[in-house]
C-alpha cells in the first residue's frame, strides 16, 4: 500500500512513517501544499493522509488536487483542529474519513485499510482455509456454511486476517479491539473470547490450524 502524508510537523511524520512502514506500507512524506500536489501528479497512491493547516497553503487544497487527479483515492484528514467547520469542510470535500490528533495508532491503521478496502471491492474478502469473510456484507463463511459471530468476535476475526502470517500480540488485539472503546480486557477474559471463536470457525477447535497459539508472544493466523 503507498500512502502519501502531507503534514508540516517533523516529529509527527516521523512517527506515522515509522507506524506504517512497521505494516509494510510505502510512504511518501510532504510539508508543503506544493509538494503534496506535485506528489500526486508524479506518483499514484492508494491514499492521502492529510493535515489541514500545511506550509503555503492548506490541507483542503490538496485534497481538492486529489479529487482532480485520483478521483478514486481516499483521503483521510488528520488534524489537532476539531471545530465542526473544519470536519463538514473536509467531508464535503470528498474526504472519507477525519482524525483529530492525537490518535491511537492501532485505530489508525485500522481505518486506513477500511477506507482502502471500500475502494477496492478486491480487497474486503479476506480467507484463511476454508473461513472467508467479507468485509463489505460483514458475512463470514467456513466451507459456504455461514456462521454467526457475535460482533466482538467479528472484530477479532478481522483483526486476525487483517495480519495472516504475522504475529498477533495480546497487545495489539486489546489496542485494536477494546482500547478504542476504552475498555480492558484481562489475559484470561481474551483466552475465553480466542476460544469461542476457534469453537466457530476450527475444524477441530482442540488442535486449531486457523489461528494458532505463539506460546508466551501471542497468536499467528495461518502459520
Amino acid at each position: 500500500m503507498k500512502v502519501l502524508v502531507a503534514e508540516d510537523d517533523a516529529a509527527i511524520v516521523e512517527a506515522l512513517s515509522a507506524l506504517l512502514e512497521s505494516e509494510g506500507m510505502q510512504v511518501r512524506a510532504e510539508a508543503t501544499q506544493e509538494a503534496a500536489c506535485a506528489a500526486l501528479e508524479a506518483g499514484q497512491y492508494d491514499i492521502a493522509l492529510l493535515d489541514i493547516s500545511l506550509k503555503g497553503g492548506s490541507g483542503f487544497a490538496v485534497c481538492a488536487a486529489a479529487r482532480q487527479m485520483a478521483p478514486q483515492m481516499p483521503v483521510i484528514f488528520l488534524t489537532a483542529s476539531d471545530d465542526e467547520y473544519s470536519t463538514v469542510a473536509g467531508l464535503d470535500m470528498g474526504a472519507v474519513d477525519y482524525i483529530t490528533k492525537p490518535f491511537r495508532p492501532r485505530e489508525l491503521i485500522s481505518r486506513i485499510r477500511a477506507a482502502v478496502r471500500r475502494n477496492d471491492p478486491s480487497q474486503s474478502k479476506l480467507s484463511v482455509g476454508d473461513v472467508q469473510l467479507d468485509a463489505n456484507s460483514g458475512a463470514v463463511t467456513k466451507s459456504g456454511r455461514q456462521l454467526s459471530l457475535s460482533a466482538l468476535e467479528y472484530r477479532l476475526l478481522l483483526y486476525f486476517f487483517q495480519h495472516e502470517g504475522k504475529l498477533v500480540t495480546r497487545e495489539m488485539l486489546r489496542d485494536a479491539v477494546w482500547e478504542s472503546a476504552g475498555e480492558y480486557v484481562s489475559d484470561g477474559a481474551l483466552n475465553v473470547y480466542v476460544k469461542r471463536l476457534r469453537e466457530k470457525i476450527e475444524t477441530d477447535p482442540a488442535n486449531p490450524q486457523i489461528i494458532v497459539t505463539a506460546r508466551g508472544l501471542g497468536y499467528k493466523v495461518g502459520a
